[in-house]
């Protein structure tokens, strides 16, 4: 379940925040390896922030997501880079990532109303609930 967080000083309007946040999600999808239908996306556009002393168009993003290995995650922040350069009047020197590996141990899942451990769990103790339960998340 991968969660990219942007934070940035540049005010964003409305239209280009739902083009911003389409286009982050099927990103991430992509270069994750997960469904879209798993990816959530956070957008904080004019806020007061600072990076050097200076308050130059800069962004934060923190990206958290099970199984990313060290590959994907030099990977992600090109296209991350790439993307929000392209979009946005940022350089790539005032963009600062945080990528963020998740072990699986505490994940709430849809439907249910309760926190699991799937990292204990094996697939088999499932029965039943393979609808709920997808795959992936035991790689």
């Amino acid at each position: 379940m991968p969660f990219l967080k942007l934070s940035t000083n540049v005010d964003i309007e409305q239209s280009l925040s739902r083009q911003l946040l389409s286009d982050l999600s099927q990103l991430l999808a992509k270069e994750t390896g997960k469904p879209e239908r798993y990816v959530m996306v956070e957008l904080a556009g004019g806020k007061a922030m600072v990076f050097g002393g200076s308050d130059q168009p800069l962004a934060y993003l923190e990206c958290k997501s099970i199984g990313l290995s060290a590959t994907q995650a030099k990977a992600l922040s090109a296209s991350l880079s790439k993307l929000l350069t392209g979009i946005l009047p940022l350089t790539a020197e005032r963009n600062l990532y945080r990528i963020q590996q998740l072990s699986g141990g505490i994940l709430g899942l849809e439907r249910l109303n309760v926190w699991l451990t799937l990292s204990r769990c094996k697939q088999e103790d499932w029965k039943g609930r393979q609808a709920l339960v997808q795959p992936w998340l035991f790689k």
